[in-house]
């Protein structure tokens, strides 16, 4: 049996809108606040790319970048729409469902500058830039049932409206979707990439399941997941930018370890805005790691360093999970400095992300995934 968060009458509503096309009105906001570790405005360079001086974690810095490849990211949307028809029809609510509920849509970014960075004139990276999108949406259904999510960007997840069984479903859909795609660019080395790439994020979110609700999971354990949740995906689009650009195998090698170091400095990010961010702001509550037992790193900071009063409340949160301590777990990771010692992880991996750019032709296209990197470890949302 089915079983639904939502009263079917609420449900089937919500899926007959979904399907009659009225979500396609629905505009993701992306109301991100200016960083407050960059919060003097100043203008865009003189190529219109954010600089390094940019209030580099706005909204308006992330515009500039998509900018530079608007044509690209409207065909990208078109690519996504186009996939994820079938006539399943709730296959249909379900996607429209994902497609309204917007996102920043960084991956396709990555993907479609990347190729551009490379010099592509051919349009593979756009579908390359799709199947990325995919894969990672595939992901976020998966995810939001095994954590039980209602939540995701300010509004209820696909398992909250559809149930469970037609989340898992359709996400299998996505992923098989994502690998005809794949196959349509007639690359052996993009299969190889993306196959040990989906294998490597689902060996990821085993580790995951492994160690959540133990407070003995050390960074090591912890950077070993994010590499695998995020940072892999990451590195796989950059990575298959460049084969499908026809790019030497240098280039390829320097925009996979670009893809990693940036994947792994904006799921650092997340994990720190996780302890500071509003819901409105996030589009999650406030401790949702803490709540579903995950140990990031600022509580494994907070766990290192911490007095023993504070250490034994944090495990004991990390085991039970739940917000009740959620006040003074927070007095603690302050404390200990746990926001600033991921933060200075992520900054480290975003240096790396930068020199990885070295080999590419200084062009617009690079500067924008110079600040892609800056917005990832500089954003509020």
């Amino acid at each position: 049996m089915i079983r639904y968060a939502l009263p079917k009458a609420e449900r089937v509503a919500k899926g007959r809108a979904f399907y009659s096309g009225t979500a396609r009105a629905v505009k993701p906001d992306f109301a991100w606040r200016n960083s407050e570790l960059n919060s003097v405005p100043r203008p865009l360079d003189a190529a219109g790319v954010p600089g390094e001086s940019t209030d580099a974690g706005s909204a308006a810095a992330l515009e500039a970048i998509r900018a530079l490849v608007r044509a690209d990211l409207l065909a990208v949307d078109d690519a996504i729409r186009q996939g994820l028809k079938s006539i399943v029809p709730l296959v249909d609510q379900v996607a429209e469902h994902i497609i309204a509920g917007g996102g920043k849509r960084l991956r396709p970014l990555l993907v479609v500058l990347s190729g551009r960075a490379c010099g592509s004139a051919a349009k593979a990276h756009i579908q390359a830039a799709a199947f990325i999108e995919f894969i990672h949406t595939a992901t976020l259904l998966h995810d939001d049932v095994v954590d039980m999510s209602a939540l995701r960007r300010g509004r209820d997840t696909a398992n909250e409206v559809f149930g469970n069984q037609a989340s898992v479903l359709v996400g299998d859909f996505v992923y098989s979707r994502a690998f005809q795609m794949m196959a349509a660019v007639h690359s052996d080395r993009v299969i190889e990439i993306m196959a040990e790439a989906t294998n490597v994020i689902a060996e990821g979110e085993v580790l995951q399941l492994m160690n959540a609700r133990d407070p003995d999971t050390t960074e090591q354990r912890y950077l070993e997941v994010i590499y695998r949740k995020t940072a892999k995906l990451f590195q796989a689009g950059a990575e298959v930018a460049a084969v499908v650009s026809g790019a030497e195998r240098t280039v390829q090698q320097a925009l996979a370890r670009f893809g990693k170091h940036l994947g792994t400095a904006y799921q650092l990010i997340d994990d720190v805005l996780d302890y500071q961010s509003d819901p409105e702001t996030l589009g999650k509550n406030l401790g949702d790691d803490l709540a579903e037992g995950k140990p990031t790193l600022p509580l494994i900071h907070a766990l290192r360093v911490g007095d023993a009063g504070a250490v034994t409340m944090i495990r004991a949160a990390i085991k039970d999970g739940g917000r009740e301590q959620l006040s003074a777990i927070l007095r603690s990771i302050e404390s200990t400095g746990g926001l600033q010692y991921t933060a200075r992880l992520a900054q480290a991996e975003a240096d790396q992300a930068l020199a990885a750019l070295s080999v590419l032709p200084d062009t617009p296209f690079r500067s924008g995934l110079a600040a892609l990197t800056r917005f990832a470890i500089n954003r509020k949302h």
